[in-house]
């Protein structure tokens, strides 16, 4: 049976762009319940300042309080060397760094230029990697940006070869806004996969024009094994305007499994975590997927 690797963002990227703050207690109950669904690759935290992100506060105590899992992986966003070294001393084995591709975007999110950007991350990559600690990329507005409207391929290419280039094993490719469609999706992936190794590609959908499932399968067809997602489909992007949350992780799982690609997820565990984060945020958004399940006749 073919397999495909979900990357669980909903406790990072996903709560950083909910306006409820959640304690340590709760959000290490999530990741631990979504790891009892089946996720193996989830985002615990985040090591950004508290002023500009409140929700990834204490995220050290996150990780810590997590311990170790057999067979899971968790992971943390890191955007310079102090954020490294707070994860470092969290326990942290694995981190991610993101940068854009485009110019704008770069600048209104992280106050540099994307040449900027990548030269701060050398350092980052050296040590964590000297570590042995692994590193994952992200590449933000690659289908489009809110401040500056579409975005050459040629430059999501360079960013994402460039990452790679630094000792990222896997680059995930995000469609920050969700104005991508399934043409221009492939299209990308074509491209990128001609710069670095198609395995070092992952998927990284939302969902404000209805596309991130539809984007998600002509990414798999073209040959993408790993995507991004988070429960209940929590997040967005405070940076980006008007840009609703990730690809629900249960539309996902429903997607794959329907087509015999497995995930290794329990996607009743999975809808009960969903009931359980919206409850903790006081949310009322469920997924068409969830909405659909529970609708079914018993």
């Amino acid at each position: 049976m073919n397999s495909v690797r979900l990357v669980e963002v909903g406790a990072r990227d996903g709560l950083q762009n909910e306006a409820r703050s959640l304690s340590v207690d709760t959000r290490i109950a999530l990741v631990e319940r979504l790891a009892d669904a089946g996720l193996r690759t989830i985002e615990a935290g985040a090591f950004v300042s508290p002023r500009w992100v409140p929700q990834m506060a204490d995220s050290a105590a996150v990780l810590r309080g997590l311990g170790e899992r057999h067979g899971v992986t968790y992971t943390a966003l890191v955007p310079n060397l102090q954020g490294l070294d707070m994860a470092l001393a969290a326990g942290c084995r694995e981190v991610a760094v993101f940068a854009a591709a485009s110019e704008a975007f770069s600048q209104k999110n992280i106050n540099c230029s994307i040449a900027q950007s990548l030269k701060r991350f050398e350092p980052v990559l050296a040590k964590a990697l000297e570590a042995g600690v692994a590193v994952r990329g992200y590449v933000s507005c690659v289908l489009g940006c809110p401040f500056s409207g579409a975005v050459p391929v040629p430059q999501v290419v360079a960013v994402t070869q460039a990452l790679y280039a630094m000792g990222c094993y896997e680059v995930s490719l995000g469609d920050t806004i969700g104005t991508g469609t399934p043409g221009a999706t492939t299209r990308l992936i074509q491209a990128c996969a001609d710069a670095v190794p198609l395995s070092a590609l992952a998927g990284h959908f939302h969902d404000t024009y209805g596309m991130a499932v539809a984007n998600v399968q002509a990414a798999w067809q073209a040959g993408v094994r790993v995507f991004d997602s988070s429960v209940s489909g929590l997040g967005g992007c405070p940076y980006s305007p008007g840009a609703t949350g990730n690809v629900a992780t249960e539309e996902l799982v429903y997607l794959f499994e329907g087509q015999g690609i497995a995930t290794g997820v329990d996607l009743a565990k999975l809808l009960e975590v969903a009931v359980f984060i919206d409850n903790r945020l006081q949310r009322t958004g469920e997924s068409r997927v969830a909405k659909a399940l529970r609708a079914r006749p018993q």
